[in-house]
């Protein structure tokens, strides 16, 4: 239905960036192009400083971490409950309303998710090894304080369980500053039982290149490294290299904020006139909107004028009443949408 509007579908389902490269992300990639040997598991040195550097001055991250690329973010959060040695009998807590492939993780490692909201139904006898945080969260643009992230590490460490936390829209605040779980407010002066997973694909347009980091506990850093070294998880030398240039650079990416917040305003304005809700959504790349109606509804109301969302009940049952809608479609599709919204 809304690939047949006669000015052409605005596709607002997908998170996938349409700006271009930074031009230094792309000369670093092409001068390190003649790599035939194989690349480090662990990182170039210059990755891993630049990686450091950047936990450190974004994140507020004291030393004593420590840090591992990956091949892309979607990587990490599907294989880490495997890659930690999670099986059979054991309990990973996922966010109530969150991406799909926290839940295909657990799956794949043979566990069992529990959505957070049900976390106190669970008996005191059940093995919950891993919690997964999202903050800023994909769909809903969340944001969780620094005292609330605290009560999740204390409670984790109290039971000798690891917390990730998904950050990859931490450059991407709006109403509120996000906060790491790398922060001394949150973790103390220990990284104990604490992973922190990174993307580049948001900040920097690289989703192609496929460039991402976890950092955190040393311990369990190293525990992945060994892992990943076995299993041929190693991101190659020439993306290593884009990664160290952009990691050093904070001007490209003030760029690209500046985009999604004029393309986040115009949408925002037209959905409100239009007489949506919109909940959450303080960071991040997504408008979390209702019409206080059944999701497949919403969507089918935006599909009929050409735009394409998706269904809040794809990221857990208590999203049926609400879509998420991007903000990575061009300046020129934008307006549209809110054109369309408008009529």
């Amino acid at each position: 239905m809304a690939a047949a509007h006669p000015d052409g579908l605005v596709d607002l389902s997908m998170g996938a960036p349409v700006d271009p490269v930074p031009p230094l992300a792309r000369a670093a990639l092409a001068d390190a192009s003649d790599a035939p040997g194989y690349p480090l598991t662990a990182g170039s040195p210059a990755l891993r400083a630049a990686i450091a550097a950047w936990c450190a001055r974004e994140c507020g991250a004291a030393d004593g971490f420590g840090v591992l690329p990956t091949i892309g973010l979607k990587e990490l959060v599907a294989w880490l409950p495997t890659l930690l040695g999670i099986g059979p009998g054991d309990l990973v807590v996922i966010p109530e309303i969150g991406y799909p492939t926290y839940e295909v993780g657990v799956r794949l490692a043979g566990a069992t998710a529990v959505r957070a909201d049900a976390l106190t139904a669970v008996g005191p006898s059940t093995r919950v090894r891993l919690v997964w945080v999202n903050s800023p969260a994909n769909p809903t643009g969340r944001v969780l304080p620094p005292a609330h992230l605290r009560k999740i590490v204390d409670w984790a460490r109290e039971r000798g369980v690891v917390v990730a936390s998904d950050e990859c829209y931490l450059p991407l605040g709006w109403d509120e500053q996000p906060v790491s779980v790398l922060d001394p407010r949150v973790c103390g002066d220990s990284f104990d039982n604490v992973l922190a997973a990174h993307s580049l694909s948001k900040r920097s347009n690289l989703a192609g290149y496929r460039a991402g980091f976890v950092a955190g506990d040393p311990a369990l850093v190293d525990e992945l490294l060994a892992v990943r070294k076995h299993a041929g998880l190693i991101v190659p030398a020439p993306v290593q290299a884009a990664m160290t240039a952009v990691l050093g650079d904070e001007g490209h990416v003030d760029e690209q904020r500046q985009r999604y917040a004029a393309r986040r305003q115009v949408l925002r304005a037209a959905m409100l006139g239009a007489g949506f809700t919109i909940d959450h959504s303080e960071a991040g790349l997504y408008l979390w909107a209702s019409r206080d109606e059944r999701c497949w509804d919403t969507v089918e109301w935006f599909a009929r004028r050409g735009v394409l969302v998706v269904p809040g009940e794809f990221y857990g049952p208590r999203g049926a009443g609400h879509v998420r809608v991007a903000l990575t479609a061009s300046d020129e599709r934008v307006s549209a949408a809110a054109s369309r919204l408008a009529l």
